[in-house]
């Protein structure tokens, strides 16, 4: 369930940053994808670094 918040609120941040500088730039449609995919990616390995930090403490 971890997991799924880390990609979900990074998406989260993801369309807030990208909307902020698509209407900066007057390219919402681009700015709001790229968000997205960033944020995404940055949730992924956020939450992965998350899972390898748990599994060294169990161990």
């Amino acid at each position: 369930m971890k997991n799924e918040k880390g990609i979900a609120l990074g998406a989260a941040f993801g369309v807030a940053i990208g909307s902020a500088i698509g209407v900066l730039t007057d390219n919402l449609s681009l700015w709001i994808s790229l968000g997205i995919a960033i944020g995404v990616g940055i949730g992924i390995s956020f939450s992965q670094k998350q899972k390898k930090d748990s599994n060294l403490k169990n161990e």
